[in-house]
């Protein structure tokens, strides 16, 4: 364009064009944090408030697709470049075209890891600024070459050691920072304070992850063995070879599947290490055969060569974000037991407590073993296998108990190990509303070498084994006979309309109470039963309804089979009053043999409908008519036909004992 011309409209819409073009490119070029790559690459510390803007250079899918997928990455400032990959998480944007070679990054979360000598940077949360800019900013170097040429002599920075090397240890730093090569040790694994640091988590989560989400990893060691492990709070899934150092808390039985798949089995462990974290490790098939004997729980091993997946919460409890599998090429050893690691951790809930934690939560619990129940069996659900359970009463300083189930082989052992009323440890159970309160157990630890258990078995000693003092229970076992509910937990039948029990339709309400059976609704078509499966093995057992055949045989769609016979089950409703209001019940069979005094729906049937006497069957019935009980039953709305009903079920029921019950109400008086 000549000075003496004025520009044209056209060219002068160009111009404009190339103006703002170049303006662009010099804002997202100075958006660019200065020296961000030097900082990521060098720092000791990993600051979490540090959020440089960078510029993806080149992205890269490597291993296969689905749940394997990972993207390697280069991220630049404009001045150096630095190797990284992307989180899992972020995998999505990539798909979406978010991220792509050259767009713009704020970094919000990221670790710092050393893989061969060389420095990786792996971002765990990002901010996208622009997508596509259109070009590369500035001319950038590789930083690790850099830092090679400014180092003493030229030498290469130290490779970070790899499986089966001892090199000379790498001290890390009380506030768990990143590889530094200080020759002032401070704090190392297992020497840590009570108040030191446990390791941050790589994902940002708090409470069961651990802190902030920019810690770096660290590799800690014991200056004096030369020994050289990875803190079970610093293991993540970029990490191609670790060893941890820990105590096996926990051992499960061993289990075995069988599908389309094949045959296998396993069996798992927790591993607690003196960073005070425990992760779950699962072991398959022919792992089982080679470590299972050799495991012992208390004992403490060194763990290499396993491989880390992210831990489903639904069924792992453990600290740890993650949980190892180990195959038959694992190298367990046993190490020697310093006193390092704990025998366990926990954060004890008193059982008082308990009504306030919501169902489906894990607590820990101290508590003194009251009582051991008989073993039972239920049938699982999902696998319609059977299950051993026995019921413990448990009781702590709190003078509150509650019933805990333990399961498998530790139901069948329960009475030798829980028999003569040792304190117990139980890590984290699981609270269900189930009766009130209740548990169900996961591990646990008797007599467990704590402070707290002195004082829980002091006030055993000096208190709670007296029987002059009561105790307050919080369950009240379902099935036959239960356990009675105390005094001062009843209600009355009119509280279920006045306190809206069965209104919640998430779950239950429960409620005892003292009341007279006034009527029995027993006369209904064939008797007040149904015909159940005579197979009382799997998957049956006794329970499921069967149908009868044109020749007389009964058939269960349960287990495809026809049987000659049926087993009767009683189930019936009925009405309870007492001196504030009446209400319906439903009556199932273990209930209904205790109501009877064990006489059985068969034992009636052979009695009065094959001589069809119905004297016979309304004298069964009329014996219950009118008798005093103390029952649990559960409260709960269901719907019928679009309509909203509140059914009550008895779930436990007691005979009324007179002498005790008039103590009780002397008792209740003499407090006023």
């Amino acid at each position: 364009v000549s000075r003496s011309t004025p520009p044209t409209t056209n060219q002068q819409s160009r111009l404009r064009y190339i103006l703002i073009w170049f303006q662009e490119r010099n804002r997202v070029t100075m958006s660019l944090t200065h020296g961000a790559v030097r900082t990521l690459a060098t720092a000791d510390q990993a600051d979490p408030s540090y959020q440089p803007v960078l510029q993806v250079i080149h992205v890269k899918a490597v291993g296969g697709g689905g749940a394997s997928e990972r993207f390697r990455a280069i991220f630049s400032d404009g001045q150096n470049f630095v190797q990284g990959m992307l989180a899992t998480q972020l995998n999505p944007l990539v798909h979406s075209g978010e991220i792509q070679e050259n767009s713009v990054i704020a970094v919000k979360e990221f670790m710092k890891n050393v893989v061969q000598g060389r420095t990786v940077i792996i971002v765990l949360k990002l901010e996208v600024i622009t997508a596509n800019p259109g070009q590369r900013f500035g001319d950038p170097k590789d930083i690790e070459k850099e830092n090679i040429q400014q180092s003493s002599g030229g030498a290469a920075p130290a490779a970070q050691p790899m499986y089966g090397n001892r090199p000379t240890p790498v001290e890390s730093t009380t506030s768990g920072g990143m590889y530094n090569q200080s020759t002032q040790p401070t704090n190392t694994y297992g020497a840590g304070s009570k108040g030191g640091s446990s390791g941050a988590n790589p994902y940002g989560a708090t409470g069961r992850f651990g802190g902030s989400g920019s810690a770096p990893i660290v590799r800690s060691s014991n200056p004096a063995s030369g020994d050289n492990y990875t803190p079970i709070s610093q293991l993540n899934i970029y990490q191609n070879r670790w060893t941890i150092k820990g105590r096996v808390t926990s051992k499960s039985a061993i289990r075995t599947w069988s599908n389309a798949k094949g045959d296998g089995s396993l069996f798992s462990i927790d591993i607690l290490d003196a960073s005070a974290t425990d992760v779950r490790a699962t072991f398959f098939k022919e792992a089982v055969d080679k470590f299972f004997n050799t495991l012992e729980v208390d004992k403490v091993y060194t763990f290499t060569g396993g491989r880390l997946k992210t831990a489903n919460i639904q069924y792992n409890t453990c600290k740890s974000g993650f949980e190892i599998t180990f195959d038959q090429n694992a190298e367990i050893h046993l190490d020697n037991d310093t006193g390092e690691i704990q025998q366990q951790t926990f954060e004890f809930v008193q059982i008082a407590q308990l009504e306030q934690v919501e169902p489906g939560k894990y607590v820990d619990i101290l508590a003194v073993v009251k009582s051991v129940g008989e073993v039972g069996s239920i049938v699982s659900k999902k696998s319609g296998q059977e299950l051993k359970k026995c019921e413990l009463v448990l009781v702590d300083d709190s003078a509150v108990e509650v019933t805990l189930t333990v399961w498998g082989e530790e139901a069948t052992k329960a009475q030798a190990l829980y028999g003569n009323s040792p304190i117990v440890g139980f890590k984290r159970s699981r609270v269900s509303d189930f009766g009130g309160r209740s548990l169900s157990a996961n591990s646990a630890v008797v007599n467990p070498r704590l402070p707290e258990t002195e004082r829980v078995r002091a006030w055993w000693q000096s208190v709670g084994s007296n029987s002059a003092n009561p105790t307050r229970s919080l369950s009240s076992a379902g099935g036959k006979g239960g356990r009675l509910p105390a005094f001062d937990e009843r209600k009355t039948v009119s509280s279920i309309k006045n306190e809206h029990m069965g209104q919640n339709t998430d779950k239950p309400d429960w409620v005892s109470f003292k009341g007279t059976f006034n009527f029995i609704k027993k006369d209904k078509d064939g008797g007040a039963w149904y015909p159940a499966c005579a197979n009382a093995g799997e998957p049956c057992k006794n329970r499921f309804k069967v149908t009868q055949t044109a020749d007389g045989n009964w058939y269960c769609d349960k287990c495809q089979g026809t049987y000659p016979n049926c087993v009767r089950r009683f189930i019936f409703s009925a009405t309870i009053t007492d001196d504030t209001s009446t209400t319906w019940v439903s009556i199932f069979n273990e209930q209904a043999e205790v109501l009877l005094g064990g006489v059985t729906a068969d034992d009636v049937y052979k009695n009065t409908h094959e001589n069809h006497d119905q004297d016979a069957y309304d004298a069964f019935f009329s014996k219950a008519t009118f008798t005093d009980w103390v029952f649990n039953c559960k409260v709960r709305q269901e719907f019928m036909n679009d309509e909203a009903r509140v059914k009550t079920q008895i779930q436990s029921l007691h005979p009324m004992d007179y002498v005790q019950e008039s103590r009780n109400l002397l008792q209740a008086i003499a407090q006023f």
